[in-house]
């Protein structure tokens, strides 16, 4: 029975896929009188069924090691093109992790989107989305992964778009797709070139590979950047990280789930792409400098949004960020647990600002305020969400960051540096977001707000214990993925005061959350440094400006020139064919006398004309030869 229920795993995915499908009686409208809930109770049911049969599988390949199933798909002569899923603690602890925090996300949207019209659609797209993220947590196929991949983005389209009869949505599906279309192009060049030499195409036959390889040094890089790009986009990293803040305009249940899960499992790829970026440092370093700049850049940002939710999915950049940095340096465990406790603690702020939002019918933070007192459950779930994504209280984050700074890490001055700083900035920034949203005096939004139902209500619940119990996790943590480095001596004034200055960050950033001024919606700086500095963390760095003056107006000059060339050059030399026949026939339409040996003349003159041609190209090539001789 243990044996059945591990080796069955691979249909855990499935799962979703079934209930997406089953609910196409009602998203194709075939089914009216029932109303739409009857597919989300049964897009619910497979989530639930898929989430018990992930815990069991994780409960029996505890403590054993890894397995692989093999799916063969495609052999041709020397290519062999194989499916592997890979059965083990880490996948199916990923695939639980999914099936979890999507079961909750699909509960609480039950109660967020009862009113829609469209609700049996938003299931049946979100079971898409939620096969394609299992099938990721299992699959150790490169090619595999990368069609997961390719289904995720397009879930992600439909989703953002979900309300597509508004022009700003329709607008930010667009770019999101797009942008992340980008580095998926990329990657699948990687991904090309990396068959190329001769690998399998399995993560697990990456590391061996790379102990092996004798590829040149350019090679390498080249290879390494290219396989960065695909996670660069999924991740919302820098330069490719503005689609996740145009995808708030999505559902608030889509949104957790796109702010946990979807943007970890482009960071669950680039963990099992490590080995390939060991082969040069320059993949290294370029993971390293995307993750700093990208960390640092977006934590700035999200100081000085008013939008909740927009304020919450930037520091989602910023923490996929110090996993870029993470993994960069080769500390792929230290990723894993980021990625894991990010997850949970994101996916409970998401729903907690979701719960404003629906209560308030607003997602402007300087509108709200002192809804703490009718809001208990939402005030109870942001501040564990936010206890638990900084290193302030001995939660999740904060025995995270202890086990990096534990000593059994090389950990560099300038990386202490930047993990202090995106703590600091992330402290100051949720104690800002709560200052505004819950406390201070009602505003005209908030002074009726009640407390959200229990089907939104409930999965907070959940979310919040789960979060307090998560710190267990970076607790009992056993380094599986990685050697531990040797420590040295110089590190030992780093381990020394690394804790202390992380908690010491997350109270400067709480404190200047909370003597900073609160600045409504009516009020801005009248020093014009701080207005400066506003405009240009809110507007995030102009870099939309930037990308309208140099890729866009590129691709935009090179359009025209395209036009142009396909209007005056391809078309002018067909329209010129086209003119020529047409003259030709009317020349030779005043030829037709019906005469039969006028006919026979002209068939007389043509062939007459060939030999001439014929004879003129023979001598030309005999004179050529007699005058090679004599010469």
């Amino acid at each position: 029975m243990s044996s059945f229920i591990v080796h069955s795993s691979w249909l855990i995915p499935i799962y979703s896929l079934i209930g997406s499908v089953l609910t196409l009686p009602w998203s194709l409208g075939i089914i009216r009188h029932t109303g739409p809930r009857p597919a989300a109770y049964l897009s619910l049911l497979m989530i639930s069924i898929a989430f018990i049969h992930s815990l069991l599988a994780f409960y029996v390949i505890w403590g054993h090691q890894p397995e692989q199933l093999i799916f063969q798909w495609l052999q041709v002569a020397d290519l062999d093109l194989s499916l592997t899923i890979e059965l083990s603690p880490i996948s199916l602890g990923a695939l639980g992790l999914v099936n979890g925090i999507s079961l909750l996300a699909q509960f609480y949207a039950l109660g967020y989107l009862e009113k829609d019209w469209s609700l049996a659609r938003f299931f049946g797209l979100i079971g898409i989305f939620e096969a394609a993220l299992g099938g990721i947590a299992l699959s150790d196929s490169l090619l595999l992964s990368y069609g997961l991949l390719e289904i995720l983005t397009l879930s992600t389209y439909l989703l953002v778009g979900f309300w597509y009869a508004q022009p700003l949505v329709a607008t930010a599906a667009r770019d999101a797709f797009l942008t992340k279309r980008v580095g998926d192009i990329i990657l699948l060049m990687g991904l090309v070139t990396l068959s190329s030499y001769g690998e399998g195409l399995t993560f697990s036959e990456l590391e061996k590979w790379a102990i092996n390889s004798n590829l040149a040094p350019l090679t390498a890089a080249l290879l390494g950047i290219s396989l960065i790009a695909g996670p660069t986009g999924k991740c919302a990293q820098f330069p490719l990280n503005l689609w996740l803040d145009k995808a708030m305009e999505g559902p608030n249940p889509a949104g957790i789930m796109r702010n946990s899960v979807v943007v970890s499992a482009g960071a669950y790829v680039l963990i099992k792409l490590q080995p390939v970026f060991t082969l040069s440092p320059v993949s290294s370093a370029v993971l390293i400098i995307l993750g700093s700049v990208t960390a640092v850049g977006t934590s700035l940002m999200a100081l000085a949004q008013i939008d909740i939710k927009r304020t919450l999915s930037h520091s989602t950049s910023a923490y996929l960020g110090l996993v870029f940095i993470a993994v960069g340096l080769g500390q792929v465990d230290i990723a894993l647990l980021l990625v894991f406790i990010h997850a949970i603690t994101k996916a409970l702020l998401f729903m907690s600002a979701g719960a404003v939002i629906l209560t308030t019918y607003s997602q402007n933070i300087t509108e709200m305020g002192g809804i703490w007192a009718r809001m208990p459950a939402t005030t109870i779930s942001f501040m564990t969400g936010a206890a638990g994504l900084v290193a302030l209280l001995p939660l999740g984050m904060f025995w995270t960051l202890q086990r990096w700074f534990n000593g059994d890490w090389n950990v560099p001055k300038w990386l202490c540096a930047i993990v202090l700083f995106v703590n600091l900035l992330c402290s100051w920034n949720l104690t800002r977001v709560f200052r505004l949203v819950f406390l201070g005096n009602p505003q005209p939004k908030t002074r009726r707000t009640p407390e959200v139902a229990w089907p939104i209500a409930f999965p907070m619940v959940m979310l919040t214990l789960t979060t307090l119990i998560s710190s267990i996790v970076p607790i009992r943590w056993t380094f599986w993925l990685s050697a531990v480095p040797p420590f040295t001596d110089k590190d030992i004034i780093i381990v020394q005061w690394a804790i202390p200055l992380s908690i010491g960050s997350g109270i400067i950033g709480c404190l200047l959350g909370i003597v900073s001024p609160l600045r409504r919606s009516w009020t801005r700086p009248t020093q014009l440094y701080l207005r400066f500095f506003q405009d240009l963390f809110a507007h995030n760095f102009y870099l939309n400006r930037v990308y309208e003056v140099t890729v866009v107006a590129a691709v935009e000059k090179i359009s025209y020139l395209t036009v142009w060339f396909d209007r005056h050059v391809v078309d002018g030399v067909v329209n010129l064919v086209g003119l020529a026949t047409i003259f030709s026939g009317n020349i030779l339409k005043y030829n037709v006398s019906g005469q039969s040996q006028f006919y026979i003349l002209t068939i007389l003159i043509g062939v007459s004309l060939l030999v001439c041609f014929f004879i003129s190209e023979e001598w030309g090539m005999m004179i050529n030869y007699w005058s090679s001789l004599i010469y």
